[in-house]
């Protein structure tokens, strides 16, 4: 893929080309963005059930046509039994199984937040509708689905709840029925978005969910309530990159931009451009790693750093313009998906929601369909410090959606899937679009990158797509850099997504041809 799809009235880009136009069915119907993206995000719960789910969390960012911009973390907490006495005996959280399933899902209260604030006419069955045929007549299961179960049955199959009887052995075009999940999505729809916490089907999940042992009961869902903070936000050259407060990892990803602009960029993809970018990854998540989790429990201000030019310099001083600093570094992993939508009104959303480890917890509700998250399984089994148990604590995400606003009038919304790759990604895409010169399909589908993680395997090296110029690897390797090549087009390096919209009202839309994902428009 090489070029962007253009249109005038509506664009969404999803990972998978049925969530995209269930979108885009609902802007053709009098929707507006923020409905579209409810429909995405709904869909993708069931066409894309390996990657997200409403038994996951969710973070928005929404550019409104007069200029503000306004963020949802719809992230659930610990259960307020999930204390140290319940792993007693263990070095860590578990990250499978009901133990593991220990923090409130978000998603839906997102959803509810998001349409609560931003308007629109349509009803909540018509924004659900394409997700509830999918799960109850059925859908193609993707080539990267069925590579997840059978790569992941063997961690899966035995886990209690209904993931075998509803997953396992699922092949690449089989037909995936869901219609547990298809009940739930009626429910949602005629009883309420509010009813997964506080209604009939609340009720349901805690029961569900303290039979097969999870620590999550009604009262942590009755407690629960998606929050409105600031978007963090800095100016780079000639631009406001906005993302999302902690929990989540929104400040490296806005960092390593504001570092990498102090740096010298040269070439798209040339030695300068990737290693100060992978340079000022390093910067960014050794800040990252030290300061971000709950808010309520850090003692730094994040936007007070992106405020401080002078801080900024400092931390962009300590890159070496022509050698690497010493890794590793323990990474973060995760997979997620995200997507965005544009309507003609000039409202551009960034959202992003996951389950975190593929099918999560591994623990899928019988009666209701819903695999539930294993976000918890991030803390630490300790009594204090980053991220450590606590009840009523939330966990340190890596999910983070970005937007950007030009001096120009553009507006940008863009993401990806991938835990440890989600800021690189974005830095590689906003970098070689906004600063290089890119045309935005162009900037997703070049060769990428990834320091740190694999998705699935923990590993340390500089991972690099097998399609860049080879004098690059030659002078990464010269550099100090741990350099290994993998296949040209892989999953590995996350399913990315851009929206531009530009000033004249023009629609700009890209997707990863490293994903099952469309752009659909009109």
């Amino acid at each position: 893929m090489l070029h962007s799809v253009r249109a005038r009235r509506g664009v969404v880009t999803a990972p998978h080309h049925l969530a995209a136009q269930a979108g885009l069915g609902v802007l053709q119907d009098g929707g507006n963005a923020i409905e579209a993206i409810v429909a995405v995000a709904a869909a993708l719960a069931v066409v894309y059930p390996h990657m997200t789910g409403i038994g996951g969390d969710g973070f928005w960012l929404v550019a409104e046509p007069d200029g503000t911009t306004w963020a949802i973390d719809a992230c659930g907490a610990a259960a307020a039994s999930a204390d140290l006495a319940l792993y007693a005996g263990l070095g860590a959280v578990p990250s499978r199984g009901p133990l593991a399933a220990n923090t409130v899902a978000g998603t839906i209260s997102g959803w509810q937040a998001a349409l609560e604030r931003g308007g629109g006419a349509l009803p909540l069955d018509r924004l659900l509708r394409d997700a509830i045929h999918y799960a109850e007549h059925g859908v193609a299961v993707t080539r990267g689905g069925a590579e997840i179960v059978a790569t992941k049955r063997a961690e899966l199959r035995d886990q209690l709840g209904a993931w075998a009887t509803t997953y396992d052995g699922c092949r690449e075009g089989d037909l995936l029925r869901q219609p547990a999940l298809g009940t739930t999505l009626r429910r949602l729809a005629a009883e309420g978005l509010g009813s997964f916490y506080r209604g009939s089907l609340a009720a349901d999940i805690a029961r569900a969910l303290s039979d097969l042992g999870s620590p999550v009961a009604l009262a942590d869902l009755q407690r629960h309530a998606a929050a409105t903070p600031h978007p963090l936000r800095v100016r780079v050259g000639n631009a406001t990159l906005f993302n999302t407060a902690p929990p989540t990892q929104g400040i490296a990803s806005l960092l390593i931009l504001a570092l990498a602009h102090r740096l010298a960029a040269g070439a798209a993809d040339g030695f300068a451009h990737v290693h100060g970018l992978v340079e000022a990854t390093k910067q960014a998540f050794l800040y990252r790693d030290a300061q971000v989790g709950d808010p309520a429990y850090m003692d730094v201000d994040p936007q007070a750093l992106l405020d401080d030019a002078a801080a900024l310099d400092a931390m962009a001083a300590r890159i070496d313009a022509a050698k690497a600093l010493p890794w590793p570094h323990p990474p973060q992993p995760g997979d997620t998906c995200w997507f965005g939508a544009a309507d003609a009104e000039g409202r551009v959303v960034s959202c992003i929601q996951s389950t975190y480890f593929e099918f999560g917890s591994g623990v899928v509700l019988p009666d209701t369909g819903i695999t539930w998250q294993n976000r918890g399984s991030s803390f630490r089994l300790a009594p204090d410090g980053w991220n450590a148990l606590r009840p009523g604590r939330k966990p340190f995400h890596t999910l983070n959606p970005a937007l950007a606003r030009f001096e120009d009038g553009r507006v940008m919304a863009y993401g990806t899937m991938g835990g440890e790759g989600q800021p690189q990604t974005q830095a590689a895409l906003f970098s070689r679009y906004a600063w290089l010169g890119v045309p935005l399909q162009e900037a997703i589908t070049r060769p990428r990158w990834l320091l740190g993680r694999t998705w699935g395997a923990e590993s340390v090296s500089l991972k690099l797509e097998d399609r860049f110029d080879p004098d690059l690897y030659a002078r990464l390797r010269a550099a100090g850099h741990q350099v290994e090549l993998v296949d040209p087009f892989t999953s590995m390096m996350g399913h990315s997504g851009a929206i531009v919209r530009h000033p004249s009202g023009m629609l700009e839309g890209a997707t990863d041809p490293r994903s099952d994902g469309q752009v659909a428009a009109w």
